[in-house]
């Protein structure tokens, strides 16, 4: 077994001078790690348009199924020219409790090399082994598109 590590940092950027005072307080923060440009942060549906905990897990489980995915195709042979993801994610709130209840990723690939049917069931392989969607409590749900093009000279 290997493991490695991550480190980042939060920072809350929305004291205008009163704290924590009182209930309207801005809840607008930074995240950042090292050699990684600094995202802004806030919670859903916040006007500074910062990043929501729950865009940020989505985006994490998009980025690690394109990853894995692209591997998996360049280990088969299938050139991928081009990958979108369409992802959407459900928060379900009762009281101060929420979960996310329901992530969808919704890919659309093209392909120039490979075998169409293979890069689909892939999409599903990839979804298997990404650690992101492993670590969730409710399962991610995966569709695919894919297009195969001719070659385009290089």
């Amino acid at each position: 077994m290997t493991t490695t590590e991550f480190r980042i940092s939060q920072t809350w950027t929305g004291n205008d001078g009163r704290g924590t005072s009182s209930g309207d307080f801005d809840r607008s923060g930074e995240l950042a790690a090292d050699g990684s440009p600094t995202i802004p942060t806030a919670p859903p549906g916040a006007a500074d348009g910062g990043w929501s905990p729950e865009a940020l897990l989505l985006g994490a489980v998009s980025e690690c199924q394109m990853l894995w995915y692209l591997h998996l195709c360049e280990r088969n042979g299938i050139v991928v020219e081009s990958y979108r993801d369409t992802a959407s994610g459900t928060l379900a709130v009762e009281g101060s409790r929420g979960a996310m209840t329901g992530i969808h990723l919704d890919a659309r690939v093209t392909i120039s090399a490979g075998d169409a049917e293979q890069a689909a069931a892939l999409f599903e392989v990839a979804g298997e082994r990404c650690y992101i969607a492993r670590s969730l409590a409710e399962p991610v749900r995966h569709t695919i598109t894919v297009e195969q093009v001719p070659v385009s000279p290089r």
